[in-house]
């Protein structure tokens, strides 16, 4: 019996290594057709799960408290799987080069818990190389087992898009690869038991690991593209969205718009391409360029505040800035690699300490990693400048009323409005008398 029948047989179960914005829902979509062990360090996040909670928000509270999934932060319990689904997440240092330390701590506590027979499926996203070069040896060392006889590897990039509700695990194809034929089938066996639309078999696990950190950095180029024309617009006086939209009436149009960059994928992704090209003596021009470009956003906007509040004869070092969202996108709870971090940080280099507002945000989370203090935005009153700077739906239900109370008492053309998502719409803000800018 191969280890696909025995996995859907349930005479094996599966594990997740990682329960986080991607563990979570992959965990959650197999335990509705298998048994599966969620393992994850944190144990006060599990200690959510078990309670029905859903701190991520991409599976929901009610998903969470009927799901079969043996929540653990117990690592031997791994030693009851024989197919183990590693989603840590892979960040970048402060010197933009690959931060490969949670993945390699995930290797050596799967490598600790490993028994013969099983396969190690690697979903992190990697340069190419990692999975073989990097993660196989640490595997081998832990558990005292040989790769290609004791057990098997494959690699399989996640594609879930946080926040997204239409695109989801179930219906985006899963690239999948195995170190061999055998690894392959097994694997793409495993994973078209929850994968809707199919399954893309890659020629190896380098290819996998390839496209992967290629169709982020094509998206971050595009973007970047974007932001550029967005610079120029602005100094030559014509609205960029104006320009998207006219653009965007011919077939061949790609659709990207201008914005920030951040989060845990795209703002990082190209970084890991990079590294290893630079390792083989290429020096990448483009995507190079295109990171640049879209890690200046953030003072791009801040330095378009600062001119509207001048313009408006407001003291910059007093004026009251409220910026609306601090998530890295949209309807998400996380604040990873936030560019509108940037924003705050350039603000503060003039005196400004803006007031921060994110119904969606993780508040401790915030707190933590950037000493940011989130308002509740029932607080928010006299501002001399609001950024609508994430598109959670809660902010783009706001209606004209509900803006114009932030701003108090203030004249209507003493009202700046800094629209970085181009949500609203620039006429009936302009009938307003607002001073409106938008990226």
């Amino acid at each position: 019996m191969s280890l696909y029948e025995s996995i859907l047989n349930k005479n094996e179960k599966i594990s997740v290594v990682g329960l986080g914005y991607v563990g979570m829902p992959i965990a959650v979509a197999f335990a509705k057709k298998i048994d599966v062990i969620g393992f994850d360090l944190n144990k006060k996040k599990i200690d959510l799960y078990r309670a029905g909670i859903d701190p991520t928000n991409e599976v929901g509270d009610d998903e969470i408290k009927n799901i079969t999934v043996e929540f653990t932060a117990d690592e031997t319990k791994l030693k009851e799987a024989k197919f183990h689904i590693v989603a840590v997440p892979t960040p970048i240092n402060s010197d933009k080069t690959p931060d490969l330390s949670p993945v390699e701590g995930a290797s050596r506590i799967v490598g600790r818990n490993l028994t013969k027979g099983s396969i190690v499926v690697y979903e992190s996203t990697v340069y190419p190389g990692v999975t073989e070069d990097i993660c196989v040896p640490i595997l081998e060392n832990e558990s005292g087992l040989k790769c290609g006889v004791d057990f098997k590897i494959g690699y399989s990039p996640e594609r879930i898009n946080p926040g997204d509700k239409v695109h989801r695990l179930e219906n985006i194809i899963k690239i999948v690869s195995g170190m061999d034929d055998e690894s392959l089938e097994e694997i793409a066996k495993v994973y078209e038991l929850v994968i809707e639309v199919g399954v893309h078999r890659a020629g190896s696990i380098k290819v996998a690991e390839a496209a992967k950190v290629v169709e982020n950095s094509q998206r971050d180029i595009n973007i970047a593209f974007m932001n550029e024309l967005a610079m120029v617009f602005d100094r030559m006086g014509i609205d960029t969205k104006e320009v998207v939209e006219a653009m965007n009436t011919k077939w061949n149009a790609l659709g990207f718009t201008p914005g920030l960059v951040g989060g845990h994928c795209i703002g990082v992704d190209p970084y890991y391409f990079v590294y290893e090209a630079e390792k083989l003596g290429y020096h990448s021009q483009i995507i190079l360029s295109g990171r640049k470009i879209n890690d200046g956003m953030g003072k791009f906007v801040a330095d378009a505040i600062i001119k509207k509040l001048i313009l408006a004869n407001k003291v910059v070092r007093q004026a009251k800035v409220v910026i609306l969202g601090m998530t890295f996108k949209e309807n998400t709870p996380d604040t990873r690699n936030s560019k509108v971090v940037d924003i705050i940080e350039s603000l503060r280099e003039y005196g400004i300490e803006p007031i921060v507002v994110d119904p969606e945000a993780d508040y401790v989370e915030a707190k933590h990693e950037y000493g940011i203090d989130l308002v509740d935005v029932k607080d928010v009153k006299n501002a001399d400048c609001l950024v609508m700077a994430v598109a959670h739906d809660s902010f783009k239900q706001m209606s004209l009323d509900k803006i114009d109370a932030f701003f108090g008492n203030l004249k209507d053309n003493e009202k700046i409005l800094i629209d970085v998502k181009s949500i609203f719409n620039k006429n009936e803000i302009q009938e307003k008398g607002y001073s409106y800018w938008r990226l």
